[in-house]
């Protein structure tokens, strides 16, 4: 059973476990289907708030449980009660628990002196956030306690997603430089000289590290990146490449100069990349598709999705996240200042 199964990551993760001969039910809230499915692949609905509802699904038992969409210790008790049904777990959480040594982290990435020093690249042995319920960062971590806890009763491998991309993303980071080429903006700024580093995770390799966690069922915590962590400025590049435009940069020595000038969703001031060695030693894991690979559907999907609206109302997790990302008139008030 996969849980999430219509988001970013669970489509991939249906057809790639259907493609491995599992009988695979894909449940979701609103019940849908993926084109590109197995037409064996059944479709439920599921409220993943009603805990009777997800029993119900589970029915007398299933040999895997794929979760998408685990957010917190509770739902990690929904999963664990059901031990005695299910023969092992995928679960997927978030690169957002590890903290440095002096106890920074995502939450304090906005303070003074707050962002995160990690080593490079970041093992799943760094240290991470207190468990608790004050952020998304310390509710994951509470959902991988849980888990722990009962990981001989289920065995439940947890995947670390970085900055997830593909289709079907509510928080499309490529829609930065995709938008400004439709909209005709042929110059851009990046802030830290367009060198700034957040290991990308394509939902498609995510999917591959599910496929093979299925098959090799155990209690381990893994990263789950994409292979190489390309720079803003790199990928912007490649989006370029894919759009065919040509864009001219303006580099910054450091962060915005005020404002959202020269910010992208990749703009952090240090390096978080993440280490894939162990999910290629455990698992035997080796991305199906580069960051540059995987950008052609990602753009042709972002351009369709624009023709449909507001980019606000289209996105509305991003609009929320990065709010001023197209504000063009202080782009260019700076510059003609500059």
């Amino acid at each position: 059973m996969v849980i999430g199964a219509s988001g970013q990551i669970g489509r991939p993760v249906v057809a790639a476990l259907a493609r491995d001969g599992w009988e695979v039910t894909a449940a979701s809230r609103g019940g849908g289907r993926d084109g590109s499915w197995d037409t064996g692949v059944r479709v439920v609905r599921l409220d993943r708030s009603d805990d009777g509802a997800l029993a119900a699904v589970v029915g007398d038992g299933c040999d895997l449980v794929v979760d998408m969409v685990a957010y917190d210790a509770s739902h990690a008790r929904q999963l664990t009660s059901l031990a005695d049904r299910i023969g092992s777990a995928v679960v997927v959480s978030s690169v957002s628990v590890y903290e440095d040594g002096k106890g920074r982290g995502f939450d304090t990435a906005g303070d003074q002196d707050g962002f995160p020093v990690y080593p490079v690249p970041v093992p799943e042995s760094q240290p991470v956030v207190a468990p608790g319920a004050a952020s998304y960062s310390t509710r994951k971590a509470a959902l991988e306690q849980e888990l722990r806890l009962a990981e001989a009763e289920l065995p439940t491998t947890v995947l670390r997603a970085g900055a997830v991309h593909g289709p079907h993303s509510p928080l499309p980071r490529e829609l930065y430089f995709v938008k400004r080429n439709l909209d005709g903006r042929r110059r851009r700024v990046l802030a830290y000289r367009g060198e700034s580093r957040f290991h990308p995770a394509s939902a498609r390799n995510i999917a591959e590290l599910v496929r093979l966690a299925a098959a090799r069922p155990g209690a381990r915590v893994l990263n789950a990146c994409d292979g190489g962590a390309p720079t803003a400025a790199e990928i912007g590049t490649a989006i370029d490449a894919v759009m065919g435009v040509e864009t001219e940069t303006t580099l910054l020595d450091g962060p915005p100069p005020g404002g959202t000038v020269g910010g992208s969703p990749w703009s952090v001031p240090l390096p978080v990349v993440l280490d894939m060695s162990a999910a290629e030693r455990e698992l035997g894991y080796r991305p199906v598709v580069s960051y540059a690979d995987s950008l052609p559907e990602t753009v042709e999907w972002l351009t369709g999705a624009l023709r449909d609206g507001d980019w606000r109302e289209r996105f509305p997790v991003m609009a929320r996240a990065y709010p001023g990302a197209f504000d063009y008139a202080a782009e260019d008030a700076w510059s003609a200042e500059a």
